[in-house]
């Protein structure tokens, strides 16, 4: 028998998730509380292949009865960002962060899929990352479009996701046969300062190595050989898994690293 289960239930089941993982790890953790939002499996998807990349998954495929698409953020505490920032490459921690936030993501999306179960909804899941093609390096499952269609946040020049707490944490995404209604998160356009016409650039001038710029062009190929080269050069990496690809630069203390700025801006303007 299925029971009804809503938006605020996954919420709360998601924020009391994240809030033990820095006892199960016996740290402080890496993670602020948990955002997460959903969506009905409608027309909207069919857009994937055009926005996202042409053999990307739609949600039926990885479920045909699902009825609703849901997605969480993990955002990444201050302290962790702020070390980031210092120096070419990433710090020892952001690796770190890295690869305990995929177990995280993983985890925390099986547990959200079985809690759903218990309540009579299936679910269908896929990886945390690395579910991409690695000669067109676009993914066939983007966590980053189906939030940006779920509205939990907006693209900015970094390519990252601009959620309303910010660019500098990691997505996880799944779809269940659960009915939920839209639940939007983001409240403007735009929340990207350059593409909302303003002045920035920050996270330009931070890419190491010039994979980013302002018309929005993204050097995909240069970006990911940077991340690999990380992974080899770095000594303090050596003992985490070859998958540890990262840098974080371009998201290190610039404007939306913590916020939607646009959203700040247009506060302001209105006081």
């Amino acid at each position: 028998m299925n029971h009804k289960i809503s938006v605020e239930d996954l919420r709360a089941y998601a924020e009391d998730f994240v809030r033990k993982e820095p006892g199960r790890l016996g740290t402080g953790g890496w993670w602020q509380a948990p955002l997460l939002t959903a969506a009905p499996v409608d027309a909207r998807f069919d857009q994937l292949q055009r926005i996202a990349a042409d053999d990307h998954l739609h949600p039926l495929d990885l479920l045909p009865t699902a009825k609703s698409v849901i997605v969480f953020y993990l955002p990444f505490k201050k302290v962790l960002v702020k070390a980031n920032k210092k120096g070419e490459y990433p710090c020892r921690e952001w690796g770190v962060a890295y690869v305990q936030t995929n177990d995280l993501i993983e985890r925390l999306g099986r547990a959200l899929s079985d809690f759903l179960l218990e309540n009579g909804y299936r679910s269908g899941l896929t990886p945390a990352t690395h579910n991409f093609n690695e000669d067109k390096l676009m993914a066939r499952w983007s966590h980053k479009h189906l939030a940006h269609l779920l509205n939990l946040g907006r693209f900015g020049v970094n390519h990252l996701l601009i959620t309303p707490v910010g660019c500098t944490g990691r997505l996880g995404s799944f779809v269940s046969e659960v009915e939920l209604e839209e639940h939007p998160l983001i409240e403007t356009d735009e929340a990207c300062l350059l593409r909302a016409g303003k002045e920035c650039g920050k996270c330009i001038v931070a890419c190491p190595v010039d994979a980013l710029a302002s018309d929005h062009h993204f050097d995909r190929r240069r970006c990911w050989n940077r991340l690999n080269e990380n992974r080899r050069v770095l000594d303090y990496f050596s003992d985490l898994p070859e998958s540890t690809d990262v840098c974080g630069k371009c998201a290190a203390l610039v404007p939306c690293s913590f916020k939607n700025p646009v959203a700040a801006l247009k506060s302001a303007e209105s006081q």
